[in-house]
């Protein structure tokens, strides 16, 4: 979902969305409230149609506030959670969640809270443990408004925001709110002089726009009719929100949010905080970092470059937000594998703008093999039909997955459930493990914990699963190690893999050598004090997938390899004939048997690999420079050529 001046778009059947009118923009329909969803090939709103639709909404027939779509119409799953979009209105939200518990009380209700919103969300959560909310607060500003009106003499709020410093965050607001009481209401410079400070990053809006695939003409154009149409439309603004609204709702907000900090000990509510680093209205990363340790069920997403309209920003999606940090479910508990909502038209021009930086990098060449054994240029040869199996090896880091997952959506349209490590997945309250932005990725794509649950499901739901037996040992090798398989001892997969008839499909990939080299692995890093201590700690807080396991592949402790990087040079992906389990379940129900399964995928796996090494040797392309003089001469589009298969 991502929102553009109050036009809000969302995964086709993800959630029910609704929006309360403001006081004074409470008749914009005769009927309570109304329904819509997303249409997937819909395009996007812009500030022009969202003021002239303002236009209308702000004439009241003196009625009470209620819920509006302000979504496109389209269909809706049966099973979708409510979603609520909080600008203000703690009692019509409280009735209106307690309505929606009655009538569907095994689902999830979504509070999403922008700005002071984010203060009504939390009220909301403090006063109704019972309920089964989710919260999303998107530049929350609560502490802000304490110190505002209450002054900065504040020392509790101070102490548990920075202890040992009386910090003052400063903001455009806080110096002009003072002036709102006895500026005449005939003068609007107070609310046009904050808007028009906030208008977002202007690079940030073209490399978003740019990603959704429009030209630079189209885009320039779109920025300009934005531009142009934000200082016509400040009048319909300001009749929206005149001087003496703003100041009632501040009013009312001021009580709230110290309310809210009174009771956030009582927020138990799963809670999603998206903090801008740029926003010049309220401290919204500073607040965002002290209701992320406060909250017992908090997590936190850092938009460095955004502002304070963080959903009017391009590179900021509110469905991917919610999606990539595993907080969509439909249900009481999260179901990582059945609770997926596939990629939408933004998330999947995001992936074709990423593969195009991997093409001029890596220029990635991938080989599958037919039913005939062929060998083609393509993925011609992976079964469309699951379950499907993709076992192969894993390269230093795991760089050869970007380009693996991208070219399997981009050319088959397969979605490839990858089993994860779950260190991508935990979130530890100090901080100490990696941004979870990047990560967040995993989600989206389709990424699962590994684990035998996960993969029994993914199998009965007949997916296409990517499978790594030697997991992070594989992907975190020592120096001289690559290429080289750590499987475990025991048949992992087979068994299962047959019981559903899934396709086997082994894959070799080369080319981390020609990525850059190994400086300081394992064996040097556990010699370094400070660093052992922080492998140590880092490989305590995740845990060890494979204590049971023997051998090699058990010495799993969490490092990250530190390497030098080269010019770079191409990857080689071969994917392998397809190998058929569909009638042999009761054959490999025999231990034995499916080991020798198990070690034939593991033999063409290392076929595959030194079937590459030596082919690459061939190939006149396989450096960066020959491809991009290549280029320069056929076009940077032009597919560029490799051996001879």
């Amino acid at each position: 979902m991502a929102t553009t001046a109050g036009a809000c778009f969302f995964a086709a059947g993800s959630f029910q969305a609704f929006r309360p009118s403001p006081r004074r923009v409470a008749a914009t329909t005769k009927t309570t409230a109304r329904f819509a969803e997303m249409n997937v090939e819909g395009t996007r709103k812009g500030l022009r149609e969202y003021f002239e639709e303002s236009k209308v909404m702000i004439k009241s027939d003196g009625g009470p506030p209620r819920w509006f779509s302000p979504l496109e119409t389209g269909a809706r799953s049966h099973d979708s959670p409510l979603l609520l979009f909080l600008p203000g209105l703690i009692k019509l939200v409280e009735k209106t969640v307690r309505s929606e518990v009655k009538r569907s009380p095994n689902r999830p209700i979504y509070l999403v809270g922008e700005s002071l919103g984010a203060c009504i969300a939390l009220a909301v959560a403090s006063c109704n443990p019972d309920v089964d909310l989710v919260l999303i607060l998107a530049n929350p500003g609560g502490i802000f408004l304490c110190r505002s009106y209450y002054g900065i003499g504040f020392p509790y709020f101070l102490k548990v925001l920075d202890p040992g410093k009386s910090n003052i965050i400063k903001s455009q607001l806080q110096t002009v709110l003072p002036l709102l009481e006895v500026i005449p209401d005939h003068f609007h410079l107070t609310l046009r002089y904050v808007l028009s400070s906030l208008t977002g990053d202007l690079l940030k809006r073209v490399s978003g726009i740019l990603v959704r695939g429009q030209t630079l003409q189209q885009t320039v154009g779109g920025l300009c009719q934005d531009s142009v149409a934000l200082p016509l439309y400040l009048s319909v603004l300001t009749d929206i929100l005149p001087q003496e609204t703003l100041i009632w709702k501040l009013q009312m907000l001021k009580t709230a949010s110290t309310f809210v900090n009174a009771r956030l000990h009582a927020v138990e509510a799963q809670t999603l905080i998206l903090s801008s680093g740029r926003d010049q209205l309220l401290p919204s990363l500073e607040e965002g970092e002290r209701l992320f340790h406060a909250l017992p069920n908090g997590e936190i997403r850092r938009a460095g470059d955004s502002g304070h309209f963080l959903f009017l920003e391009d590179g900021i999606d509110l469905a991917s937000a919610i999606k990539g940090s595993y907080f969509y479910r439909r249900g009481k508990y999260l179901d990582c594998v059945s609770d997926y909502v596939p990629l939408t038209p933004s998330e999947f021009n995001k992936l074709n703008l990423i593969l195009s930086y991997i093409e001029q990098m890596f220029s990635p060449l991938t080989l599958s093999t037919l039913e005939d054994g062929m060998i083609v240029r393509g993925l011609g040869g992976i079964p469309m039909e699951g379950p499907v199996l993709i076992v192969g090896y894993h390269m230093l880091l795991g760089i050869e997955l970007i380009p693996l997952v991208c070219q399997f959506f981009i050319q088959r349209k397969i979605i490839l459930r990858g089993m994860a490590h779950p260190m991508l997945f935990v979130k530890l309250k100090d901080g100490r493990l990696l941004d979870s932005f990047p990560f967040d990725q995993i989600g989206i794509f389709g990424g699962v914990p590994v684990s035998a649950v996960n993969f029994y499901k993914l199998l009965s739901l007949k997916s296409h699963i990517l499978l790594y037996p030697g997991g992070i040992r594989e992907a975190l090798h020592r120096k001289g190690e690559e290429y080289k398989l750590f499987w475990p001892e025991q048949s992992e997969f087979i068994r299962m893999a047959a019981r559903f008839g899934a396709k086997i499909v082994p894959f070799g990939v080369v080319g981390e050598d020609d990525f850059g080299d190994v400086l300081l692995d394992y064996d040097d890093q556990i010699k370094i004090p400070f660093m052992k201590s922080i492998i140590e700690e880092f490989t305590n807080s995740v845990g060890n997938l494979r204590t049971e396991t023997r051998g090699e592949v058990a010495n799993q402790d969490l490092h990250f390899p530190m390497f030098l990087p080269k010019v770079p040079g191409r990857f080689y992906y071969y994917f392998g004939k397809p190998i058929e389990t569909e009638g042999r379940k009761q054959e490999l129900r025999d231990k034995g048997k499916a080991h020798e399964l198990y070690l034939q995928v593991q033999d063409e796996i290392e076929k595959n690999i030194a079937f590459l090494k030596e082919k690459r040797e061939k190939d006149p392309y396989r450096s960066v420079l020959s491809r991009l003089a290549y280029q320069a001469a056929h076009g940077v589009t032009s597919e560029i050529p490799t051996f001879e298969i």
